[in-house]
Order: C-alpha cells, then sequence, then structure tokens
C-alpha cells in the first residue's frame, strides 16, 4: 500500500518560486564589478531567471545544454543560478584562478554552449576563445557590451539577452534527478573532475543546510557569501537562501578585509560563510578600522581547518560564534557541521570552546565511516584513525562521463581524508591521506600542528610538510610566513609548541618563505612545498 499524499518533484525552480511568492520584497545588496552597489529584491531575481531561462530557450539550446560562468558573486549569477537550471539547462560555474589551459579542458570537457563572463574575465577569455571548441554564445554580464565586442567578436550583454525573454515564463516540469548544476574539482594533480548535480540533491542539500543543527539560515538573517558561487556554488547558499527568502549581500570582487568590513557593518550582516584566509584578513581590519562586527553573529569557516586561535579571536573580540563545517565538491558540498549537544551545556567553558575546533557531527542526509587500510569500520572512539568515506543524498555517484565503479568502493566515496569520529559522531580531519606525515612507524597530523603554528604573533601563515629522513622516513618541518614587521627566530617559533603536543611530534625545521603556495581554491599546494623543501633535513 502507498501513502495517500501528493508527490511533487524537488526542483531548483521551487526555490526561486517560493521566494517569489512568499519572500518578494526581500532585499539583496549587490557590489557591481565595476563599483557601486545596487540594491534589488527576490521578486525582481526571480522575474529576471525567468527572463532568461525563457531567452536561452528561444536561443534553441537543447534540454541539459551547459551554460557556463566565469563570474563574481553579483546580482546577475544569482539570476543566472535559477534562470539556467530552471529552465531545463546546466549551470556550470567556473573556478577563474584556473590556469588557462585547465580552463580550456573543462570548458570543452563539459561542452560548455554559453558562457557568461563577468568585465574582469574578458582578457581571459578572450585568450582562449579559439579552442573552446563547443561555444556558441558568449555573454558579457552588463547591461552594454562596450569594448569588451572589440576582444570578443559576437559577445552580448546581459540586459540585451534578457530583453527577449519573457517575465511570465512557466517552469518546465522536469524529473527531479534531472541534472541542474556543474562543478570541477580544482585539480591538484591531472586533470579536474566534474561533478554534476542534481535537482534532487540540491533541494535536499538546501534542507541540510536549513536545519538548526546545521548553518540553520532563516528569512531573519542577512547572508554574506564570501566564498565565491564559483566554489561548490558558494557551498549552496544561494539556494538554501531562496529557500527561507534570507537577506543577501553579494560582495562581488572585492574580497579583502576593509571591503568585507564595510559590507557587514553596512548592511547589517549576520551570517558570513567563507574560508580561513579570508577570515584572517577580515579580523586585521576590524582591529585595526575599529569595528565591532556588532551586527555578525556566526560565521561559516570551511575549505581547510580553522585554526583554533581565530576561533577564539572571533568570539572574545567580537561576540561571534565561529562554525566549522567540513565538506567537498563531491559532497554537494556540506558534510559536517559543529554544533554542541544539551549535554555539553553541563561541561567547563574551556572544554566546550575545545569541542568546537572539530569538523562537526553529520548533517542529516550524510553518513560518514572512517576504515582501516582493509576497508574495516573502525571504533568511534575518538581514537582510531582512518581513511573517512562518505555516502548519502547528495552525494556523487559517478563523476561527470566516468562510472560508478571508477568513482566509488562498496557504494562509499573516499574523500581522501584521514579522520577520527567520536561516539556522538563528531569528525576531526587528521590530515588529507596523502600528506600526513609517518615518522617512525608513527603517524603525525600536519594539521594539528598548523593550528598551533598559526597563533604565533609573529606569524601570518603556515604549512607543515613530511620531510625526508634518514632514520624516521620523515619529519616534520614547519614552512612558515612571517607577519609584516616581525623577523622571529627559529628557535622563537618552536618555542610555541612546548606543553601543546608531545616533544616528539615538535617540528625538527622552520624555514620561512615569502609566501605559500595556493590552487584555485585556496588550498595550499604542500606538494609544491615538499618539492621545494623535502630534502632539507638529508643535508
Amino acid at each position: 500500500m502507498l501513502g495517500q499524499m501528493m508527490s511533487q518533484p524537488l526542483l531548483i525552480s521551487s526555490l526561486i518560486e517560493h521566494a517569489e511568492k512568499y519572500h518578494s520584497g526581500g532585499d539583496i545588496y549587490s557590489v557591481n564589478t565595476g563599483g557601486g552597489v545596487e540594491e534589488t529584491t527576490w521578486g525582481e531575481v526571480a522575474a529576471n531567471a525567468r527572463r532568461l531561462a525563457s531567452a536561452l530557450t528561444g536561443l534553441g539550446l537543447d534540454p541539459q545544454a551547459r551554460c557556463g560562468t566565469i563570474a563574481w558573486n553579483n546580482r546577475r549569477h544569482l539570476e543566472i543560478y535559477f534562470g539556467v537550471s530552471g529552465g531545463g539547462f546546466v549551470c556550470h560555474t567556473i573556478n577563474p584562478r584556473l590556469f588557462p589551459e585547465q580552463l580550456v579542458y573543462i570548458l570543452n570537457h563539459a561542452e560548455d554552449k554559453v558562457l557568461f563572463i563577468d568585465a574582469t574575465f574578458v582578457p581571459l577569455v578572450a585568450a582562449i576563445r579559439d579552442k573552446l571548441e563547443h561555444l556558441e554564445h558568449i555573454v558579457l554580464m552588463e547591461a552594454e557590451v562596450g569594448d569588451a565586442a572589440e576582444k570578443l567578436p559576437g559577445i552580448i550583454a546581459y540586459d540585451d539577452l534578457l530583453a527577449q525573454g519573457d517575465a511570465g515564463f512557466d517552469w518546465p516540469d522536469m524529473d527531479e534527478n534531472t541534472a541542474s548544476s556543474l562543478c570541477y574539482t580544482s585539480g591538484t594533480t591531472g586533470n579536474p573532475k566534474g561533478v554534476l548535480y542534481s535537482h534532487r540533491s540540491t533541494v535536499l542539500h538546501s534542507f541540510g543546510i536549513n536545519l538548526a543543527d546545521s548553518v540553520a539560515i532563516s528569512a531573519a538573517e542577512v547572508v554574506l557569501p564570501v566564498v565565491p558561487m564559483f566554489h561548490v556554488n558558494a557551498w549552496g547558499a544561494p539556494y538554501a537562501c531562496a529557500m527561507v527568502g534570507a537577506r543577501m549581500v553579494m560582495p562581488g570582487p572585492g574580497l579583502d578585509g576593509p571591503s568585507l568590513v564595510k559590507l557587514i557593518d553596512t548592511y547589517r550582516v549576520s551570517l558570513a560563510l567563507g574560508v580561513p584566509t579570508i577570515w584572517l584578513g577580515l579580523l586585521g581590519e576590524a582591529k585595526k578600522g575599529g569595528s565591532k562586527l556588532e551586527s555578525l553573529k556566526r560565521t561559516v569557516v570551511g575549505g581547510s581547518a580553522c585554526p583554533p586561535s581565530m576561533i577564539k579571536s572571533f568570539r572574545e573580540e567580537f561576540g561571534v560564534d565561529t562554525i566549522h563545517a567540513w565538506g567537498m565538491t563531491e559532497m554537494s558540498p556540506v558534510g559536517t557541521v559543529n554544533r554542541p549537544l544539551a549535554k555539553h551545556a553541563d561541561l567547563p567553558e574551556a572544554e566546550q570552546h575545545r569541542l568546537r575546533e572539530n569538523q562537526g557531527r553529520p548533517v542529516f542526509g550524510v553518513e560518514l565511516e572512517i576504515l582501516d587500510d582493509d576497508g574495516n569500520p573502525l571504533p568511534h572512539d575518538g581514537k582510531a584513525q582512518g581513511d573517512l568515506v562518505t555516502r548519502g543524498h547528495w552525494i556523487l555517484d559517478a563523476y561527470f562521463k566516468k562510472s560508478t565503479d571508477e568513482t566509488l568502493t562498496n557504494g562509499w566515496f573516499d574523500t581522501g581524508d584521514v579522520a577520527t569520529m567520536d561516539p556522538d559522531g563528531y569528525v576531526t580531519i587528521k590530515d588529507r591521506s596523502k600528506d600526513i606525515i609517518k615518522s617512525g612507524g608513527e603517524w603525525i597530523s600536519s594539521v594539528e600542528l598548523e593550528n598551533i603554528a598559526i597563533s604565533h604573533p609573529d606569524l601570518s601563515d603556515a604549512a607543515v610538510i613530511g620531510a625526508r629522513h634518514e632514520k624516521w622516513d620523515e619529519r616534520p618541518v614547519l614552512v612558515a610566513v612571517k607577519a609584516e614587521g616581525k623577523d622571529p627566530s627559529e628557535d622563537a617559533i618552536l618555542e610555541i609548541f612546548d606543553g601543546k603536543i608531545a616533544k616528539w611530534q615538535i617540528p625538527d625545521k622552520v624555514v620561512f618563505t615569502k609566501e605559500l603556495p595556493r590552487n584555485a581554491t585556496g588550498k595550499v599546494l604542500k606538494r609544491n612545498l615538499r618539492d621545494e623543501f623535502g630534502d632539507v633535513l638529508m643535508d
């Protein structure tokens, strides 16, 4: 016997339709690429999304045609998110920080037919245009094409394309498992891989984000997604905000500390989402400029491990709760969020704060397990560490144009992380499996060492690698960037580890460098550091 309930497909168009019906006047503030801020509403975004879907249909695109974007977080990009997917096409967000060769590969592999670009990226696209095998239309995300027509003949203005569409366009009905959007991994080794999301997975992921024990976005929030919309769909924030009609502040290209502090204070931002390097700049500017960040209640930090010193600074100096989260492109991306349980209220305050430093517990919809080298589950005792694997409602089944057999093992996706899990499900990421240091048969977490090092006031950035060693196979080496105006000695830096970890885990050496190499999503390229400093202990 089946239940006698209505059945409606879970579609991205239903998210913007809800925002249009019940939050039409909800404000959205958008920093323009060329400067200045424009104010719009969910109602206007929804009408333009319909116009865009109508106009793309008028271009004669086949269903599921990929439409790429190389753009900042702004109002037009938000409209593209809903207009493309809602119209039955695939919204393919592209990271402009990748190498040109990788961009060409991605655009050709995805077979993008349309490419939306911000004015910033006209020279970038012009340089690779002749290599793009499937591209038929380039759209400049401005009111007019201006000088861009000289570099990209045939380019059309976004507003002109919209004028060809109908604001009364009816969203098409689709199977909820229809592909909706496409993101590629950053491709640190080999070619980037595509992750093809469905309408169903995206809507369910939005529910997961908005749970009270997750990010908990509500209609009362003013949300600033600092994480770029080309980085795993801004962690799903645009969809989750539409679901509840939250106000949004779209920061455009200015992600520096002064710009972000100004946006937070001007538009009374209550929730901001971004990676640790962004928040370092924000904290530095707030302290320097005297801002109290009075409206800001929560920051969500992901992308890489958040240093405990940063969590402490937000809490004690600004009264801001820092929520540690973890996930991957392959997970849409949210997998875990660090929220306390009722029983934690009885713990001493210092212990409560320590609990906030791990990656948190799985959100409903995500299942996690840790496995030994033979694929057997390990105990959830907070001590046993193994390979972290996942499955769930918004976890990939196969990479784009790959098979499930090539992607999963026994139905699980291997995250590539080494982790522990405690009895309550709290996960602590110890390291990437390729970065964890094995010294004399014992494991050393580079993440733990980095968290300690970055709290040193004389350092602005730090990373730990395993360097080759004659006796111990590998030993930790700290690669550090000195803070502006500081000149610490190696011994002065190493002193900060005393009493915080076992003596045998303390790095053997500190090497100073001007900056750390990072990939297109801001993660440190430890492979490069190992190439440069991997033999410093062998002399």
